[in-house]
């Protein structure tokens, strides 16, 4: 019986692509008779392979996608103890409806639009905002990407504001707490690594940072289910935190 739904049709029946008569007309400009003489003519041989691939015949999308469910479900989820930033959250429906599933930020846009980033950006800047409102910083970073690629990106934007200044231009250091995931901590010594950076990783309550330093980095919570006072972080050295234009250790809440 001849399959006419949409999703058991084959692929390449609804690819987006050269009809048969556009494919001819191509053939006919370039001067070959058919695709397999054009691959000849352009792919060197000696990275080609004769053989056929050993792959299943294709699958509608219909039924690839009930094979996968099936595949799937045989999956075991077991509860996860590794913490260091991989651990289950809470988040209140209300959040979760109106800032992360909200509609009228994605369905005003069709999908190959580049507009659609406004509705994340909106999403990021809401995260910033009340990351700022609940700590008290002047500005709040929100990468798109992991905790460790976000800080990579504030220590490079730190070093480019402090810098800035003549005396302090030669400023290599940045001070990482200990407290951080070692994950993060491997990717800011990989970023600093490339851009001349030192990285000093200690005790941010015990930490004597001068000149030399153009940021640090704390971290709340850490590996220990905690929250530390970060106004411990270089006590006695006001002056350097007076001289960067980064944001105060945030008093613990409560």
């Amino acid at each position: 019986m001849k399959r006419t739904h949409l999703y058991e049709s084959p692929f390449e029946n609804r690819h987006i692509g050269p009809s048969l008569a556009e494919e001819q007309e191509m053939l006919r400009v370039l001067g070959v008779e058919s695709i397999d003489a054009l691959i000849d003519q352009t792919v060197p041989k000696d990275i080609r392979s004769s053989a056929d691939l050993d792959i299943p015949a294709g699958l509608g999308e219909h039924t690839y996608l009930r094979m996968l469910e099936a595949k799937a479900a045989k999956n075991k989820v077991y509860r996860s103890y590794i913490g260091l930033g991989y651990y289950g959250t809470r988040t209140p429906s209300v959040i979760r409806r109106n800032i992360l599933e909200n509609p009228g930020w994605y369905t005003s846009y069709t999908p190959y639009q580049a507009e659609i980033s406004q509705g994340r950006l909106e999403a990021i800047l809401n995260f910033q905002t009340v990351v700022s409102d609940l700590t008290g910083m002047e500005i709040a970073n929100a990468s798109l990407l992991d905790e460790g690629t976000a800080a990579g990106e504030a220590m490079i934007m730190a070093h480019s504001l402090v810098t800035r200044s003549a005396k302090r231009k030669h400023s290599t250091k940045f001070f990482v707490a200990d407290t951080c995931f070692p994950q993060t901590i491997d990717v800011l010594m990989t970023r600093a690594d490339s851009l001349g950076f030192e990285i000093v990783v200690g005790d941010y309550r015990t930490a004597a940072l001068d000149d030399s330093y153009f940021g640090a980095i704390l971290r709340q919570r850490g590996g220990l289910p905690r929250v530390r006072d970060g106004r411990a972080c270089n006590r006695g050295a006001g002056r350097f935190r007076r001289r960067h234009h980064g944001a105060h250790p945030a008093h613990p809440p409560g």
